[in-house]
């Protein structure tokens, strides 16, 4: 009996261990596999100093505090975001590699003739983040305090005024398109290589109209350097209290914002895409993390991951009737 148990044991510990080995694999590969386990870089396709680079970096600071892996922003700046766009398409779908996408990206999309992506293809949407006002300026000297006194010389003086934009395709020049196409004028467009040149000439007088980021101009307004005529959204801004709303100016159906929010390859597993939404709407709840974003002029915009691919599939039809109604393109 002893010698039969003896027999059946030394048969079976070799697959005991065997088994044991196998165990010890999968756990090994599991753990290797938990998401995340090295540092996630953020592509913000706008220079450093700006609204999206800042949205980005308040981020990756409390994307590494929750996940305990450094989270670091790289600004990919060129073409209008098909550098950065491009560049997130062809990184490996994994969580590792997330793009800062402001809206002025995905407004100019329609206007790119030569991309090897479809961006509402091989991107997936992963969380809202912020929505900002813009605001319409103008220069003192053109007298202009009122929409309605734009419209109306506007349409008296065609060849008088001009905008000036931080660059063709981005979402300053676009929002003037659309103000364009819904008051039936015609404003002659300035582009300019960012949205500080562009403030600089309005400022100067070389230019008599801007649709802008209200950080970038608040202050000139305060001083009286620049007049706000309207800001964009459907509610004032606390920031500028005494400043109409567009629809609040006879234009009741204008809505422009800009806005920032998280995309990755399409390709990324749902689950990796729900950690990322899960850690960024906690993020949405942090006091330091809304406050800063509201200093700015803007709110934040938690929105899960089919929510927001939902929105950035209407913003890009939306756009792409604005570009071919109006016939906006990049020069």
């Amino acid at each position: 009996m002893k010698d039969s148990l003896r027999k059946s044991l030394i048969r079976i510990i070799p697959f005991i261990f065997l088994g044991l080995g196998i165990y010890a694999i999968q756990v090994v590969q599991a753990q290797n596999q938990t998401y995340p386990n090295k540092p996630i870089r953020i592509i913000v396709p706008f220079p450093p100093g700006g609204q999206a680079d800042m949205v980005a970096r308040l981020l990756a600071e409390k994307l590494t505090v929750m996940t305990k892996q450094p989270a670091f922003v790289e600004n990919k700046v060129g073409a209008n975001g098909v550098i950065a766009t491009s560049f997130v398409i062809n990184s490996p779908p994994d969580g590792y590699t997330l793009m800062l996408l402001p809206s002025g990206v995905v407004a100019a999309d329609s206007m790119q003739v030569k991309v090897s992506y479809n961006f509402a293809q091989d991107l997936s949407g992963v969380a809202g983040l912020a929505s900002y006002p813009l605001v319409l300026v103008s220069n003192p000297t053109t007298k202009l305090t009122k929409v309605s006194q734009l419209i109306a010389l506007a349409k008296e003086k065609p060849e008088v005024l001009n905008y000036a934009s931080g660059g063709a395709g981005g979402g300053a020049h676009l929002a003037a398109e659309a103000f364009k196409m819904e008051t039936g004028t015609k404003i002659t467009h300035i582009p300019y290589k960012g949205t500080g040149p562009a403030v600089t000439d309005t400022l100067g007088g070389q230019v008599s109209i801007m649709f802008a980021s209200l950080p970038s101009v608040i202050q000139y307004i305060k001083a009286g350097k620049l007049n706000a005529l309207a800001v964009t959204t459907k509610v004032r801004t606390p920031m500028l209290p005494d400043v109409p709303t567009l629809s609040e100016s006879g234009l009741p159906n204008f809505e422009i914002n800009s806005w920032t929010g998280v995309v990755v390859p399409s390709a990324t597993p749902k689950e990796i895409k729900s950690f990322l939404n899960n850690a960024i709407s906690s993020i949405l709840k942090m006091p330091e993390f809304t406050d800063s974003i509201k200093l700015e002029g803007g709110n934040p915009m938690p929105m899960n991951d089919k929510q927001f691919n939902d929105f950035i599939h209407l913003e890009l039809v939306r756009w792409a009737k604005v570009v071919k109604d109006s016939g906006a393109k990049i020069e």
